[in-house]
């Protein structure tokens, strides 16, 4: 049977016997369901960071000033947190994370690809 490849971008390729992603090769007869998973942004030291700035502005002159850019401070470390995404495969052996990204269109055009892949195997 001739190899089809449903994706191949970057150092992710997935075709109908094999997924091939950062060097590590699945084989595709061993893979029996593939899933996303998404793990939130962790915004603790922004939340953090915003109350130290908001307690801040209680003060007066540097305190205060020190206050304002605390928060500032903490809607950039709020706004450059994003969640992951990733690939989770089912095996035999178990369950695999094979691919994270913060991109959500990314991993689900290969999570298509995977399944598009699983059944063209039959």
């Amino acid at each position: 049977m001739d190899e089809k490849v449903f994706f191949n971008q970057g150092d992710v390729s997935v075709s109908n016997s094999r997924f091939i992603v950062d060097g590590q090769t699945y084989a595709m007869s061993n893979v029996t369901s593939v899933k996303s998973r998404v793990t939130p942004p962790d915004r603790g030291a922004a939340i953090i960071i915003a109350i130290v700035g908001l307690a801040c502005l209680l003060g007066r002159g540097s305190v205060f000033v020190a206050g304002l850019i605390a928060l500032a401070i903490a809607v950039l470390v709020w706004r450059s947190s994003k969640a992951k995404y990733a690939v989770v495969l089912n095996t035999s052996s178990g369950e695999k994370q094979a691919l994270v990204s913060n991109d959500k269109t990314y991993i689900t055009n290969v999570i298509t690809s995977l399944n598009e892949a699983i059944v063209s195997r039959g």
